[in-house]
């Protein structure tokens, strides 16, 4: 095995994707600055990539938030679809590692956000058009599957009451309860305890300087807990009631 089939089947094994044809994965990993063209180059497979992850987001948010209106549906696509994202994912797969770019970019320390997330989606369409349809979905969903959740969380701009209450209706088909642990301070400057009851499970509490702010953040352990919301997600201060 070449140096080069090594470096290809060790970007293969990161991204979770054997290619059958390698050249499509070869363009993908090449950047502008590094081909002699740039019509050589991933951004035609970038262009379709892009395509392709909004179609595929697009249809997960539609299955997987049957009573969200267009404009929700709309806003938590812009997140998962955004640089920021495709560039945390590129980060999270290393795959800037593989990425083929000119001299003059090699000296960097760490490549611009934008290149990093180019490459996300010149893979994207690499995938497709060496596996397909189905391929590339599973590719975007491995990878932004888990972030769903976290865009809806935002989405609800910390309202973390509401969105465990529609989880635990629409998955476990019951109501959250919220009871008062316990309550400390003086009646002007009060602190309270609240814990999450759904079914016979109790989750982690919260204190709160009010019953409200204590009922979120009981409410953003357990979405944690349930794996809804992903355990290193910081909880944003000052909560909505």
């Amino acid at each position: 095995m070449t140096i080069e089939d090594t470096f290809l089947d060790t970007c293969q094994e990161a991204i979770g994707y054997r290619f059958a044809n390698l050249y499509w994965l070869e363009q993908a990993l090449t950047h502008a600055s590094a081909a002699d063209s740039r019509l050589q180059s991933n951004e035609r497979l970038e262009f379709l990539g892009d395509a392709i992850l909004g179609i595929v987001i697009c249809h997960e948010l539609f299955l997987r938030f049957s009573d969200y209106l267009e404009g929700e549906l709309t806003k938590i696509k812009s997140m998962l679809v955004s640089r920021r994202t495709c560039s945390r994912i590129a980060e999270e797969i290393g795959l800037t590692r593989f990425l083929r770019v000119g001299k003059g970019m090699i000296s960097q320390r760490k490549l611009p956000r934008s290149c990093a997330a180019a490459a996300v989606e010149a893979i994207i369409g690499a995938v497709y058009l060496d596996g397909g349809e189905k391929e590339a979905r599973r590719f975007i969903l491995r990878f932004f599957g888990p972030l769903l959740d976290e865009a809806d969380a935002a989405q609800h701009q910390g309202n973390f009451k509401s969105m465990l209450q529609q989880y635990a209706q629409h998955a476990l088909d019951t109501t959250p309860i919220y009871e008062i642990l316990d309550e400390k301070g003086p009646d002007h400057s009060k602190c309270f305890e609240v814990s999450v009851v759904i079914g016979s499970r109790r989750f982690a509490s919260g204190w709160g300087t009010s019953k409200k702010e204590a009922e979120q953040l009981a409410a953003f352990h357990a979405l944690q807990e349930l794996d809804v919301i992903a355990p290193d997600v910081a909880y944003p201060v000052p909560a909505v009631g």
